[in-house]
């Protein structure tokens, strides 16, 4: 009887809510921690980086537009479809990053809470962040948080999982939507969660994922007139000042690199960083 052959796995792109190869036909292979070869991931181009973005901004109001509470479900449903997936992605984490079972579950763990703890403040954040104004005159003043628009982020690089959780996760609490390009060392976790995306309630279009190398597509995702924000968390070993300089021939706010264990720990300050404030006046009724 013959031996058979194993079906490797595909690590594609996701944009728009699909799975394309980089439009350039370009790989590259990820190595695990003894240099032996795990897999080929897509080689994203600029044409794909701007292809993500033409998705996100496609799918800004349908997000935006959601209630609080429907994007806290949405956001709690991607979280129990990780859950049901562990094994994998602790195996996926082990592979790339030679970490020990219990530390690729403690990833993994913290990954899940971390949806969990931003998936509740969806419907919280706005009473938090948002404000009745006192005013002299009869009129109601209230200030509410809203979403920036389309938010691009250089993932943290030295996490397979968590670092992309930590810095995708906030920025859909309030309707925004993401072109996030993943560590290019530990991408297959990257390409695993859009999958779990893919299957959840998440509208295509509102999460894109790039694999490949941060310092060939960062500059065009910075530069990009439809991108509104951009996280750098994961971009300090890039010319981030050249980043932020880009952006801001756009316009575009910037949240700058981060170091340290704590870089994208969960805060409402990550969530407060690509929201804009609406102040909204009625007058009060003198009857």
């Amino acid at each position: 009887m013959s031996k058979r052959l194993t079906v490797p796995k595909t690590y594609k792109l996701y944009i728009g809510g699909k799975f394309p190869r980089s439009e350039s036909g370009r790989t590259y292979e990820v190595l695990s921690k003894k240099g032996e070869f795990l897999a080929n991931a897509s080689l994203a181009s600029r044409k794909d980086a701007r292809d993500a973005v033409t998705a996100a901004r496609g799918a800004v109001k349908g997000w935006a537009g959601a209630t609080a509470y429907n994007r806290g479900q949405v956001l709690y449903r991607v979280a129990e479809l990780l859950e049901g997936r562990r094994a994998q992605f602790v195996d996926e984490i082990v592979a790339q990053t030679g970490a020990s079972v219990n530390a690729a579950n403690a990833e993994v763990d913290e990954a899940i809470d971390r949806w969990v703890w931003y998936a509740g403040w969806c419907d919280k954040f706005g009473q938090v962040a948002g404000n009745g104004n006192p005013v002299a005159g009869p009129y109601f003043n209230i200030s509410v948080p809203e979403p920036t628009g389309v938010v691009g982020i250089i993932a943290p690089q030295d996490t397979a999982l968590l670092g992309l959780v930590s810095a995708v996760a906030p920025a859909l609490v309030t309707g925004n939507t993401v072109v996030v390009v993943a560590s290019e060392r530990f991408p297959l976790s990257a390409v695993s969660l859009a999958e779990v995306l893919a299957t959840s309630d998440v509208p295509g279009g509102v999460v894109n994922v790039l694999t490949g190398s941060p310092a060939e597509m960062a500059p065009w995702i910075a530069s990009h007139p439809d991108v509104h924000g951009l996280d750098l968390v994961g971009a300090g070993d890039l010319d981030w000042i050249d980043l932020q300089i880009a952006a801001a021939e756009t316009l575009t706010r910037v949240l700058p690199p981060e170091n340290g264990p704590d870089a994208a720990s969960p805060s409402l300050a990550r969530i407060a960083a690509f929201t804009e404030t609406k102040t909204i006046w009625h007058t009060k009724s003198l009857v």
